[in-house]
């Protein structure tokens, strides 16, 4: 194991931590230390919020995101290997296909079942 090939990845998450922390101090010691009832308010476009309480929202909204999520990923791994491609060669080009056929049936799976409708 080379620690030279690690070493960027290391220092990203020492640095994505230590400014994570960094954001959370400064808040804690600049901010608000006992804010008023107006400002705990809820606000919004000028007047008092009436919140969401009676608004239902429908299922169909979170399987949408749900399988955004999913096609999403597929072009996390769809990328690396065409930028890997030539290297890769024949058992690189099976594997994805065999990826992307396994995808493309959740897609119609989806499809088929009505999933992509979007009816209010």
């Amino acid at each position: 194991m080379h620690v030279q090939t690690y070493a960027p990845m290391f220092m990203l998450f020492v640095v994505a931590t230590a400014i994570a922390c960094l954001f959370f101090t400064l808040a804690s010691v600049l901010g608000p230390k006992a804010p008023t009832p107006e400002k705990m308010m809820p606000f919004e476009c000028g007047s008092d919020s009436d919140g969401a309480k009676d608004v239902r929202i429908s299922v169909k909204f979170y399987l949408t995101a749900i399988l955004f999520v999913v096609f999403d990923i597929e072009a996390v791994f769809v990328y690396p290997w065409a930028v890997q491609f030539r290297s890769l060669g024949w058992m690189g080009l099976a594997s994805m296909m065999g990826f992307l056929v396994v995808i493309l049936a959740g897609l119609v799976y989806v499809w088929k079942k009505g999933a992509l409708e979007w009816e209010s």
